[in-house]
């Protein structure tokens, strides 16, 4: 009779060369395509400001970079929204803030309130290291004080 001794290395191979097991792959993250009405009412160039009008509500949210997901820091939001305080057309409506180290933003402003039906925001990122992507979330709620929206930038 013959003994057979099997490794480890012996039988993860073979469970590598058979299918039962795949070595990890790793996975990319694929950018975020604009939204369907994120652009409207957009403003090129809006302030960096620490707060809009009285606020109130929360606008926050992360941006990362295609592929690795690497968080990105110090990339400028674009936020505007029809508020509490006024519409998405007026100036004051309209402000942007930067990333942090993290790659996450947040900034305050006026309640939103519903357009069109919807209580919405509108976000953008439009520096020229990455491509353009304007986003509209939508609020589940309108008395929702908070509202999260995420991006994944592919380098232009």
């Amino acid at each position: 009779m013959t003994l057979t001794t099997l490794s480890r290395r012996t039988v993860i191979a073979g469970a590598v060369a058979t299918g039962l097991i795949r070595p990890a792959m790793a996975q990319t993250l694929a950018p975020t395509k604009s939204m369907r009405g994120g652009s409207n009412n957009y403003r090129p160039g809006a302030p960096i400001v620490d707060r809009i009008g009285g606020g109130g509500f929360w606008m926050t949210g992360t941006v990362r970079r295609a592929g690795d997901g690497a968080p990105l820091p110090g990339q400028r939001i674009q936020i505007w929204a029809h508020t509490t305080e006024g519409h998405e057309r007026d100036a004051a409506s309209h402000g942007a803030t930067l990333t942090d180290a993290n790659g996450e933003f947040r900034l305050e402003m006026p309640q939103i309130v519903p357009a069109f039906g919807q209580p919405h925001g509108h976000l953008a990122y439009d520096s020229d290291d990455f491509e353009t992507v304007f986003l509209r979330p939508i609020m589940n709620s309108a008395s929702d004080t908070t509202l999260a929206a995420h991006f994944v930038l592919q380098p232009a």
